[in-house]
């Protein structure tokens, strides 16, 4: 069978079983959205937000880019954004990394050309920002410790954004979580949090949680 027709009739599963413990599931998702969680994770096909937390539609408004980046001049990234703070009044935003992270390693190591490798200059920034660290540290333990320094430095890049600056100023309760997936024990892992009460400039390296 191929795979396409694979999608269609896991879709028409998924949604009839819905419909069997709530006739008027898709009759509510009509009426419009209210999510609690903005989530910026990664493209990789392994890390499905709504799969590995048990989300039903209506919970997340997702954006996913590779190595979970935000750029001060992504407009994909900053509508998103906007539109859950200010539209949609999420109270959550989850930056999430995780364990072997490809975007990750290949900003550290390099090899990669083109739109990819440009994509990927603000995470090498990462790296040479922490590079009297990850210098220090073996070989295998590099790229974990460089996916979560990315997840930190990508939520102080999020929280100086007018967007999160303004609702922070407004006193809205926005916390920002910053976290990284396990792919080995399919665990989510917080690292760090920021909200309207963070000292930015004092806001340190976090702990270790890839061991």
């Amino acid at each position: 069978m191929r795979e396409s027709k694979q999608l269609l009739l896991a879709n028409k599963a998924w949604a009839n079983e819905l419909t069997d413990e709530n006739p008027e599931f898709f009759t509510r998702q009509v009426a419009g959205q209210k999510p609690q969680f903005l989530w910026i994770g990664c493209s990789d096909s392994r890390v499905s937000p709504e799969q590995k937390t048990q989300s039903l539609p209506g919970r997340m408004y997702i954006h996913r880019n590779i190595g979970n980046l935000v750029h001060d001049d992504d407009l994909n990234l900053l509508s998103v954004l906007q539109y859950a703070v200010d539209v949609l009044q999420v109270p959550n935003i989850v930056i999430c990394g995780h364990h072997g992270c490809t975007g990750i390693h290949d900003a550290l190591h390099g090899g990669v050309t083109g739109a990819l490798e440009t994509w990927l200059e603000n995470a090498r920034d990462v790296a040479r920002d922490h590079a009297d660290e990850l210098d220090t540290l073996p070989e295998a333990q590099r790229v974990d410790r460089l996916v979560e320094m990315n997840v930190r430095d990508q939520l102080l890049h999020l929280a100086r954004i007018d967007t999160i600056r303004n609702a922070f100023a407004a006193g809205r309760d926005l916390t920002l979580h910053g976290w990284v997936y396990d792919i080995r024990d399919g665990l989510l892992k917080p690292l760090m949090e920021i909200d309207r009460h963070t000292k930015l400039d004092e806001v340190g390296r976090p702990a270790t949680v890839l061991v």
